[in-house]
């Protein structure tokens, strides 16, 4: 794939501004200045009970968002970090509906309790928001805060008008003229944030990261992170899409204030590529020179190492019909996706037209973005799609930038997550989905076309699964690292994926058939390191089901590969099948097909039967006569498919 150099022409952008003040959101970024603070916590001094060398599978989110974001239906419900906490570790907290008060009166609960969090509220607003908030501050009574305040939805898009530009600026009025102000105040909520996380954190037993996300969308179009720490050593203050709005200035101003020498570590991860319309190619902003790919490479490498596969606003696993990648179509493609080829879009416009909100609506059909540029509204659910908007296609994207550079660019294993705005982290189960955003509080809203691929369009979202050999920072945070990790759209499934050129066929009856696979083979994130013989490779490919949840019923082992003339091949391997379904499923495969002198990457995907989707739930909780059409007209399927995705193993063509 070429560097992407040019934006499409793109619609008017969401604006809910006045003249003067989208003006002034024109000027330059201020560069932020942080320094580095050091919390000391007591460490872990000796292994926890039950510490497995051959790693246990852990659940958590590292996805949610509390009343500390712009954009939160938290905000409403009141619920923070604290109350995120709770609820992953199985306690009630608030959620809707509200009293005449204001005041959150419903409760939820977890189904489960999680084996870790990271809370991700939004790093660009934290000081914009207390400034205006806040009674006595230096710009409470200006005219910018009242209407900030007036409304929750104005609120939150007067805010999101700054980073939908990819020259993001403060905004003089509130933050002053070199945005001091909003860094002053953004401390304070920053440090409540590190508080709730390490009170929280308890190692052997639950694990908590200090986060935050790094909020880009330029032209409406996905560019977000989360960017999680190791442990209680963080920067000062975040560093935000307005300080740093493109991915390889965010990882050198992360370097620039992670301070090694106190512990300071940590990762990035992008989410909802599926909606970035081009944008989370490599290489953005950077000189088409070999060098500056290979830098830009060796950053994302060290930095990155995995992604979001699934989540509230869809899925990001794979589209069918790019013109760019061979393999027959995958039905599983379509299951909880926001777009597909060919498909007529409509969504919602608002631009300001003579100092008046317009509120209406555009349609376009899904298409491919011509090459060499990007396109606009992904996070709408329109514009048009890339090969790196999708996980199946990205890792083939990179398998050729590998060739060309020597380095792979798009090198990322999966997890999944919730997403959610509500503080209800890890609340995946279908049947009991309290929603995820503002306008998500009851099931008529539910089952509306909603912002921001919400509404009937969105999902509960997914999970995050690592194997770690205990439950504690430092191991999960190095299981991110090795990428062996993975990620379900909401089940409890346990996938492992192991692969070696002399991988015993009886493995799957072996009483100890990881602790052979480990010292035979690699797991999954790991590379399988050319041999000089002419042997194919074998792969263990293992999932149990989640104990409260369906029997499985399929494993697929998903290649891609770069074949001899350059193009990009995908293809779906059925390896095991149980109508009926079962506990487990296990198969040593061989790729008889291997070819040793064409690149490859190999990830496992295990399926549950069919299941009820979430919206069956809410329209079976109505009366009849006032079920919305979407409960009847098949617009949406009644059906879904959950299912688990491991990170993959990847092969360099020697």
């Amino acid at each position: 794939m070429g560097l992407i150099r040019h934006i499409a022409n793109v619609p008017s952008l969401v604006l809910l501004m006045t003249s003067v003040w989208l003006s002034a959101c024109s000027e330059s970024p201020t560069p932020v200045q942080v320094k580095t603070s050091v919390s000391v916590t007591s460490a872990l001094t000796a292994p926890c009970i039950g510490f497995d060398e051959n790693r246990t599978a852990l659940f958590g989110d590292l996805h949610i968002h509390t009343s500390y974001s712009f954009d939160a239906a938290a905000n409403s419900t009141g619920a923070t970090p604290e109350d995120a906490h709770r609820y992953a570790r199985g306690e009630s907290i608030p959620i809707f509906p509200l009293d005449d008060q204001g005041v959150a009166i419903g409760r939820t609960k977890i189904d489960r309790p999680l084996d870790f969090l990271a809370v991700t509220d939004h790093g660009e607003f934290l000081g914009e928001r207390a400034l205006c908030r806040t009674k006595g501050s230096p710009v409470y009574i200006t005219q910018f805060c009242a209407d900030y305040r007036s409304d929750e939805r104005t609120g939150m898009m007067m805010l999101a008008t700054v980073i939908t530009t990819d020259t993001p600026a403060r905004i003089p009025e509130i933050c002053g003229p070199d945005g001091d102000l909003c860094r002053d105040f953004a401390q304070s909520p920053w440090e409540n944030i590190q508080a709730a996380s390490n009170a929280a954190n308890t190692p052997c037993e639950f694990t908590s990261f200090v986060a935050y996300e790094y909020t880009g969308t330029p032209y409406t179009s996905n560019y977000h992170r989360n960017v999680i720490f190791r442990n209680e050593s963080v920067p000062a203050l975040p560093v935000s899409y307005i300080d740093a709005p493109i991915d390889s200035k965010l990882w050198s101003a992360l370097d620039a204030v992670c301070d090694s020498t106190t512990g300071c570590d940590y990762l990035t991860i992008p989410h909802n590529s599926n909606l970035a319309n081009g944008r989370m190619a490599p290489y953005m902003q950077l000189e088409d020179t070999d060098a500056a790919k290979i830098a830009y490479a060796q950053s994302r490498l060290k930095r990155e190492p995995v992604m979001e596969i699934f989540q509230h606003k869809g899925s990001s696993e794979c589209i069918n019909g790019l013109t760019t990648v061979f393999g027959a179509p995958d039905e599983l493609c379509n299951i909880e996706t926001v777009r597909r080829m060919g498909e007529r879009k409509t969504y919602v416009t608002r631009e300001v037209i003579e100092e008046k909100l317009v509120v209406g609506q555009a349609s376009e059909v899904t298409a491919e973005c011509d090459e060499d540029r990007i396109g606009s509204n992904g996070m709408l659910g329109a514009g048009c799609v890339h090969a790196t908007d999708f996980q199946r296609s990205a890792l083939l994207v990179g398998l050729k930038e590998e060739q060309a550079i020597g380095l792979n660019p798009i090198k990322l294993g999966v997890i999944a997550a919730t997403d959610t705005h509500s503080a209800t982290s890890g609340g995946v189960k279908e049947s009991e989905w309290v929603g995820a955003v503002t306008g998500e509080a009851t099931p008529e809203e539910r089952l509306q076309p909603g912002l921001l691929t919400s509404g009937i369009d969105g999902n509960p979202g997914g999970l995050a699964g690592v194997w770690a050999e205990q439950n504690t920072r430092d191991a999960i945070f190095d299981a991110l690292l090795r990428k062996e990790v993975f990620g379900t759209s909401g089940p409890r499934i346990t996938p492992r994926l192991f692969a070696g050129w002399a991988l015993d066929e009886g493995l799957c009856q072996a009483n100890d058939m990881v602790a052979k696979a480990y010292a035979n083979g690699v797991p999954m994130g790991g590379d399988l390191v050319a041999t000089n013989g002419h042997s194919k490779p074998k792969f263990l490919a293992y999932a149990a089901r989640d104990p409260e949840g369906e029997k499985l019923q399929e494993l697929h082992l998903i290649k891609g590969w770069i074949d001899n003339e350059g193009k990009m091949n995908a293809q779906v391997i059925p390896v095991a099948t149980e109508e009926a379904g079962a506990d487990s499923l296990c198969k040593v495969y061989t790729d008889t097909s291997f070819d040793p002198a064409q690149s490859a990457y190999y990830y496992l995907r295990a399926v549950e039967p069919e299941t009820a989707r979430w919206h069956t739930y809410d329209c079976a909780a109505l009366d009849v006569d006032k079920r919305p059409e979407v409960c009847s007209n098949g617009a949406y399927p009644d059906k879904i498919r959950e299912m688990a995705w491991t990170s993959p193993i990847w092969y360099q063509a020697q």
